[in-house]
């Protein structure tokens, strides 16, 4: 490979986005959303290749800090914008530029590197597994009921506003913040960051209106709000628009219950579009007929251990757990090898040690499993994790897991 890897200068940026957006279809951004990711962009974190003074290659690493079971927010490199030009594919560039970045974020002393992949078949073989998942779905709400709790102490004691995202954003900050050690996987909200809630290209709205927010109240306190849009439509039959729901979150089930109920029934609608969620969301359990939400599942976040020890010494085990893992990891040797883990819902520790392994499994799979949200036993059965001491698989995969489904709430 002839191409240079180097940080990126800031003067260097226009050039450098410009081949990312190639990359990606060549479709330009508005310039709301361009400006947005170039005051975010961390220059000292993010990498060029180039080609004499031609950029063929784009990576970047946010400095993120991701919540994961137990409560604790752990620092870990957000992993972004990566493209190789068409030009320059076959020779290694992309390696190059994971290499080089794998080793910058274990020089920051960031234990983790996570990312969302645009092809997933790309990012296993560095090492990411796919740790959570997210359900989207259209709820047919001219079929379909829901069944809140009701009364003073239900949906009933919860007072709706609407307003716009930009005049809420103080007030949907702050629930945000205190839902994020609650759920592994969730990204702390670093500065400049509540600013990607607030995009809203009028060319990206394909026929709906500006976003609105919805804030649900309690005793004159904010409890939870909903990011949506609505999309006008009409058939022979009369009204046929549609509610697309970009955010929702609440302080308790009844505040949830109650955001999902008004969605539920905006004026001229026939369906409300569920993007992103849970998959152990709670409105999958207030409808009255699942079939007609047509449920389907992606994968979302990708983790990789950078380092192995920090990383599962980081997070709390739901059950006592005492496992000799024989970690392969090719693409960062000083993984390689066993660890002992011991932990249970207080703490963990993660050494070396030269003890006889209970399973044997890659880098990848520890990623996966790491949020609570793969099981060990699912991977042992798709062959990818072995148990070398009986009783071992079945004890690892219990402490791995998460009574809470982790979940990525936005991407980057």
């Amino acid at each position: 490979m002839t191409t240079e890897l180097r940080m990126l200068d800031a003067a260097e940026w226009d050039d450098w986005y410009a081949v990312l957006e190639r990359a990606f279809g060549g479709v330009p951004e508005a310039d709301e959303e361009r400006k947005l990711w170039q005051e975010l962009t961390e220059h000292e974190r993010f990498l060029g290749a180039w080609d004499g003074d031609r950029c063929v290659g784009t990576a970047g690493a946010f400095s993120f800090r991701l919540s994961v079971p137990g409560g604790r927010v752990v620092p870990a490199a957000g992993v972004t914008m990566v493209s190789v030009a068409g030009t320059h594919r076959r020779r290694g560039i992309l390696t190059s530029m994971m290499r080089r970045q794998l080793e910058d974020v274990r020089s920051w002393g960031e234990p983790l590197a996570v990312l969302t992949a645009s092809e997933p078949v790309i990012y296993g073989r560095f090492g990411y597994g796919a740790a959570t998942f997210a359900a989207h779905a259209t709820i047919d709400t001219t079929r379909v009921r829901l069944e809140v709790p009701e009364g003073p102490e239900g949906v009933d004691g919860i007072a709706l506003r609407v307003t716009t995202p930009t005049e809420a954003l103080d007030a949907t900050e702050a629930v945000y913040a205190k839902l994020v050690a609650g759920r592994p996987g969730m990204l702390e909200r670093r500065p400049g960051w509540e600013r990607l809630a607030l995009l809203d290209p009028p060319g990206d709205r394909a026929g709906a209106s500006p976003r609105l927010c919805v804030l649900a109240e309690r005793d004159g306190e904010v409890v939870g709000y909903a990011h949506y849009a609505v999309k006008p439509d009409w058939s022979f039959a009369g009204a046929d628009g549609s509610v697309s729901v970009h955010q929702l979150a609440g302080l308790d089930p009844v505040a949830e219950a109650a955001l999902w109920r008004y969605l539920c029934s905006v004026d001229l609608t026939a369906r409300v579009k569920v993007h992103s969620r849970p998959v152990d969301d709670a409105w999958q359990h207030l409808v009255s007929d699942i079939r007609r939400c047509e449920p389907t599942l992606r994968e979302i976040l990708f983790v990789r251990l950078v380092d192995v020890g920090g990383a599962l010494a980081a997070r709390t085990y739901q059950a006592p757990v005492d496992v000799v893992l024989e970690v392969a990891d090719a693409f960062c040797p000083w993984n390689e090898g066993r660890w002992r883990l011991t932990g249970d819902g207080t703490g963990a520790s993660c050494v070396r040690t030269d003890d006889p392994a209970d399973l044997a499994l890659s880098v990848r799979e520890l990623g996966a499993a790491y949020l609570g949200g793969v099981s060990l036993v699912s991977l042992a059965a798709a062959g990818r994790v072995r148990e070398l001491r009986a009783g071992a698989l079945t004890e690892a995969s219990v402490a791995f897991g998460s009574p809470v489904a982790p979940w990525l709430p936005h991407g980057f």
